[in-house]
């Protein structure tokens, strides 16, 4: 048998990317790559860049050095990493029926936040600014010995970043709808994210009690996008409910209880609790106190917990009324006390073996987060300079801006909408964001760095507003997040170089040259439209070309000097300083004026 001489395809095997982490120093990016870190730091100063074995680099950096070594990375970044929780083996025994949480979302002045007042019978509605609820907040209730999570969401636009993490950490979607307006752009963006996070949705149309309300036609309005009614032959279930009067608050309760039975909701309670914190903030005199969804085990008081980088030990616990309670169960809301710092809205939490083991956990999180802004701040320091020299120039300003609101999930929703604003020529630049007050330090920061310092629902606290006014710096305080956004909107508008707008007065076609000794040329023009005035601002244009800018130095009609000469009519003009006119050639008068901008 002949051997088969066929040459044969070399199969090539991709070397999968190599994970490095977000501000790796100069020998950890050297090992993650398996070159010599001689080798990292000559190529580091072939880039241009000088670079000691403990220092950290940006993620454009890193980059730039696989590429040079021919090697592909993947940066991994703290926040992007999910915490690994312990497996369970979690026997059948093990499993009880847990509460379902449930989250409301909707248009803002669709009675969202008053449907769950008139479940909750409670006053929350009422002190909320602006009609918008600030906060992200969980309650509980009862029907027919069954318990309810409800994980009150802002149905407002500017919060959809906290909707969406909402969403994710629910089992059941209320959409909340008013019958009298129907479907609004916030209420696609709530079913949006429910089908997102692959919940069950449920409607409920609010104000059914209210003139002008029709049920069906929102029945229609919400089939089209995607939400066809049970008794219409599809699968999502609605019901008719007034806030005000009550009614059907019952039967949206059963349903709740009813779809979270064919969910078939359950958890372990025997295992390291673990969960998600809803809210966190700075309470003066309590100190940091965190919101926590228990989802997993039980919850007890002195736990050691974990929550991104902040650890503390349950001093106290507090159910949604406010009562202390000494443990918390799966799908239960509960305020903690006794956590070192506010952690964000939204970061889980999990159980320490101890507050020693908590705290180092933490802490090496901490330090990851740190290691991560440092690496950024030196990637972008080009960059900077580059704005830097452009807002030199004229072409870019920046608008420098201390932020500090009352809870993490505010703040959270601020920044967001602060992203969203414009920034091709005035950029925004939060040098300091927080919870809490305005401190004198805020306000020394804000005189270094000419930043005009934002307080949402929180104030000055000492002496920061003397400190302030004695260093000129601008404190605006706001209690609603529109205002804020607006009068940002309205400073960056201001810091825009106004825009010139050119405007044609008038155009004359040259249709003879005559050549005067005292004068020079003069060129017999017919205008064609609009008037031809002297001292006007002109061009001339040959075969499509502007070949002068200038002035119109003198304007005749016949032998007398004239002021301007309108459509229809011959006249003799000079440019100022130019002499070099043809038959053909097009004069056009124009005008420029500034109009104030306003950003895209």
């Amino acid at each position: 048998m002949e051997p088969d001489l066929t040459p044969k395809e070399e199969v090539v095997v991709e070397e999968p990317p190599v994970p490095i982490k977000s501000g790796a120093t100069v020998k950890e990016v050297a090992e993650s790559l398996g070159v010599g870190t001689p080798d990292v730091i000559k190529k580091l100063m072939e880039l241009g860049e000088m670079a000691t074995l403990t220092q950290t680099l940006s993620d454009e950096a890193i980059r730039s050095l696989a590429d040079e070594f021919e090697k592909k990375v993947e940066m991994v970044h703290a926040a992007d990493e999910v915490e690994e929780e312990p497996e369970y083996e979690d026997a059948g025994e093990d499993l009880v029926e847990r509460p379902p949480v449930v989250t409301v979302m909707g248009h803002v002045d669709h009675g969202k936040t008053s449907l769950l007042d008139a479940i909750r019978e409670t006053e929350v509605a009422a002190g909320e600014a602006g009609g918008i609820t600030q906060h992200i907040g969980a309650y509980q209730v009862h029907h027919d010995g069954h318990k309810i999570t409800f994980l009150d969401t802002p149905g407002h636009q500017a919060f959809t970043a906290m909707r969406a993490r909402g969403a994710k950490v629910t089992d059941i979607a209320v959409i909340v709808v008013a019958a009298d307006d129907g479907v609004m752009p916030q209420t696609v963006e709530a079913i949006d994210h429910a089908k997102a996070a692959e919940v069950p949705v449920m409607v409920a149309i609010n104000k059914i009690d209210k003139e002008g309300a029709d049920p069906n036609r929102v029945r229609g309005e919400l089939a089209q996008q995607g939400l066809t009614p049970a008794d219409w032959g599809g699968d999502t279930e609605f019901v008719d409910v007034s806030a005000k009067t009550k009614q059907g608050l019952d039967e949206l309760l059963e349903n709740l209880v009813t779809l979270a039975e064919l969910e078939e909701l359950k958890s372990n309670p025997n295992v390291e609790p673990s969960g998600t914190v809803i809210e966190s903030r700075l309470d003066p005199g309590r100190g940091p106190v965190v919101s926590i969804l228990v989802e997993r085990g039980t919850l007890k008081q002195g736990d050691a917990l974990v929550a991104g980088a902040h650890w503390g030990r349950v001093r106290a616990m507090h159910d949604f009324r406010g009562e202390r309670v000494q443990e918390a169960n799966p799908g239960d809301p509960v305020e903690v006390l006794g956590f070192d710092g506010v952690p964000e809205a939204g970061e889980r939490v999990r159980a320490a073996e101890n507050e020693r083991k908590a705290r180092q956990e933490a802490n090496e999180r901490a330090n990851r987060l740190k290691t991560e802004a440092l690496a950024r701040r030196q990637g972008v320091r080009v960059s900077l300079e580059d704005v830097f020299a452009r807002a030199q120039k004229g072409d870019l300003q920046e608008l420098a801006l201390v932020v500090k609101a009352d809870v993490a999930g505010s703040l959270e929703a601020l920044a967001d909408e602060i992203a969203k604003l414009p920034q091709k020529e005035v950029t925004v630049n939060v040098i300091r964001d927080g919870v809490g007050g305005i401190t004198e330090s805020d306000v020394m920061l804000g005189a270094a760095s000419d930043a005009v310092i934002i307080g949402f629902n929180v104030r000055p606290v000492g002496d920061a507003r003397a400190v302030a006014e004695r260093e000129g710096v601008e404190i605006r305080t706001y209690s609603v997040i529109y205002n804020v956004i607006d009068e940002l909107r309205s400073a960056m508008e201001g810091m825009l170089a106004p825009e010139e707008i050119e405007t044609t007065v008038g155009t004359a076609e040259i249709r003879a040259t005559f050549k005067a000794s005292r004068v020079g040329t003069i060129a017999g023009c017919y205008v064609t439209d609009g008037t031809i005035r002297r001292g006007g601002t002109a061009r001339l244009v040959r075969d499509g070309t502007i070949i002068y800018t200038g002035r119109i130095a003198s304007l005749r009609r016949f032998q007398d000097d004239v002021r301007e000469v309108t459509s229809g009519l011959e006249c003799g003009v000079v440019l100022e300083n130019y002499a070099d006119v043809k038959e053909g050639d097009v004069i056009e008068v124009f005008e420029t004026r500034q109009v104030e901008r306003e950003l895209e």
